[in-house]
């Protein structure tokens, strides 16, 4: 039988400008590829200054940034929980995101009206001994009409210093100990117990059932 030559199978020769063709291509993915990462880099590195920036403009205004504990009047002491531009009346404006401790309410404020809505700093804790001073003072309130009473006392919790809801709780108690107070009374005396024992917590660092018991034990 004749013997069959096996066949080469022929590969195709690259010629220059094939080469050419395959290396442009590689080279435009490549540049794709960077450009894209860039963009993403620059992005987030654009986000974060912003973040940053809010944040300085934030601390600039008040002293206030995020993770800080503040007082709100009337609602006691809440968490500065983030610090964010939000629109208001058709305009962004830079605000501060905060939970109130006592109800979990979310409030936002913002930054350039901190001051006009009475936010502050939690007291410190040397402060602390002036608010117990304050309790253990031998002051009543003589005031008799309970309606102007009431006014003075609510007057005072709405200011928002811790001292003089200390005068409030303290002259409330006082009177609690000879008559009976009205219901109003009686409310307003427990927010202003509960405005005081949640600051005083954070400023001693312990846990407002303890604050409590300090500040019942000082009464009476």
């Amino acid at each position: 039988m004749p013997q069959t030559k096996a066949t080469k199978k022929s590969t195709p020769k690259s010629t220059p400008k094939a080469v050419k063709k395959v290396a442009e291509k590689v080279a435009k993915k490549t540049v794709k590829k960077a450009a894209k990462k860039t963009a993403a880099a620059t992005t987030k590195i654009a986000t974060a200054s912003s973040v940053t920036k809010e944040k300085k403009e934030s601390v600039a205004d008040t002293g206030f940034a995020e993770g800080d504990y503040i007082v709100y009047p009337m609602h006691g002491v809440g968490l500065v929980t983030g610090i964010q531009k939000q629109t208001i009346l058709g305009n962004k404006t830079l605000c501060y995101i905060l939970e109130i401790q006592s109800n979990k309410m979310k409030v936002v404020i913002p930054t350039n009206k901190a001051t006009e809505t009475g936010i502050r700093s939690i007291i410190k804790k040397t402060d602390v001994k002036k608010v117990t001073a304050l309790l253990r003072k031998d002051e009543v309130d003589t005031e008799e009409d309970w309606k102007l009473r009431y006014q003075n006392n609510l007057n005072k919790i709405k200011s928002g210093s811790i001292y003089s809801v200390a005068e409030v709780c303290r002259n409330l108690y006082k009177r609690a100990r000879d008559k009976e107070l009205s219901l109003m009374e009686k409310r307003l005396y427990e927010s202003a117990y509960n405005l005081i024992t949640s600051e005083i917590a954070i400023a001693k660092d312990i846990t407002q059932e303890e604050a409590g018991n300090m500040i019942s034990d000082i009464l009476s």
